[in-house]
């Protein structure tokens, strides 16, 4: 066995045919002395044999990175803080503005409508529970949250067609902000000391309502964010149907909201048609309200208002919302109900 002819090395020289043939692999030594009567071989990069690139001012690892295929991100439901798909197994095409392919989200089953409901029924002790300042403390942390998202938030809403994105995004962590700070103050405003004829002390207090249904606008991140906040900061948990169009700029809030230190469960989005689920959910016994902003279907709307009559549900039903504009304190008390307390005095 000559040197050549060794495992590990090239080999070139003259065969048979009498036509000039290389063979190369990653253990080449280019620098060994070639043998009597043989050619000495260059050595070849193994990556540029494999894909076939010219490697011209390119390193290995670069054109590795190049070759790679991106990760397509798959987007789930938010349930009980977790990123379930649906139970059915159904999805649908979301895409942009121009038509084009952005991905696909879960389509909600009324499977997954129930489990939400359970989710959010099983939070609502403890977040109806905690202060009203930790309330505030924590929308305030879902703002710094979607803050620190902002270029990404601004992509997905410039892919959904939105305008000026970038502004609408600091209008949500805005919103954010100034529902926090109602969050110890909605009680001095709604609640009140009664007089009353005779020796008691009567005061009157604003309760949470329980488990709210949402059908959220067709606004991805403003009109969501407008419908969530004041939902939660009162201590009702909720479950929220997306926008069907948009949905993808809700789910990134989803995992902001599950990395802001808010309870599991407080808030639960469902991606998919808004009426498959919205009948299920306003015929839902365990749930306690229903919020028709993002309905524009009339006949829609009044089968769900039909149906939460059947359990006497609170249902808000607004006109059309300008999300840019101060938003009052409307959609705070909506979802409160009202306890009075008579506590005799001089006993």
């Amino acid at each position: 066995m000559t040197k050549a002819e060794k495992p590990g090395r090239a080999r070139a020289g003259k065969q048979s045919g009498g036509q000039t043939t290389r063979r190369a692999d990653a253990s080449v030594d280019a620098a060994a002395p070639a043998a009597s009567g043989e050619t000495a071989v260059e050595s070849v990069d193994p990556v540029e044999s494999a894909d076939g690139g010219s490697g011209v001012g390119e390193t290995a690892p670069a054109r590795e990175r190049a070759a790679r295929l991106a990760v397509r991100k798959t987007y789930k439901l938010y349930i009980g803080g977790a990123f379930p798909r649906s139970e059915s197994g159904r999805s649908y095409a979301v895409a942009s503005s121009r038509g084009d392919f952005l991905a696909n989200a879960s389509r909600a089953s009324r499977k997954d409508a129930r489990d939400a409901v359970t989710a959010a029924r099983k939070a609502f002790g403890g977040w109806s529970g905690a202060t009203a300042y930790n309330r505030g403390q924590i929308l305030y942390r879902v703002a710094e949250m979607l803050e620190g998202r902002r270029a990404q938030f601004t992509a997905e809403l410039a892919e959904a067609g939105t305008k000026r994105a970038g502004e609408v995004v600091d209008a949500a962590v805005d919103r954010l902000v100034w529902y926090a700070g109602w969050s110890d103050k909605i009680a001095a405003v709604a609640g009140s000391t009664n007089p009353v004829a005779g020796p008691y002390f009567n005061v009157s207090s604003p309760e949470p309502t329980g488990v709210v249904a949402v059908v959220a606008p067709d606004e991805p991140l403003l009109g969501l964010v407008s419908v969530i906040a004041p939902v939660i900061v009162t201590g009702n948990t909720c479950v929220v149907i997306a926008s069907e169009r948009a949905p993808l700029p809700s789910i990134t809030l989803a995992e902001v909201l599950a990395t802001s230190d808010l309870p599991g469960g407080v808030v639960n989005i469902l991606t998919g048609s808004a009426a498959e689920i919205a009948p299920w959910l306003a015929a839902h016994m365990d749930v306690n309200a229903l919020d028709l902003t993002g309905v524009t279907d009339e006949g829609l709307a009044v089968a769900c208002e039909e149906a939460a009559a059947e359990n006497l549900k609170r249902v808000f039903r607004p006109a059309a919302t300008d999300w840019s504009a101060d938003p009052g304190t409307r959609r705070l008390t909506a979802f409160l109900e009202t306890k009075t307390v008579w506590h005799p005095t001089g006993v």
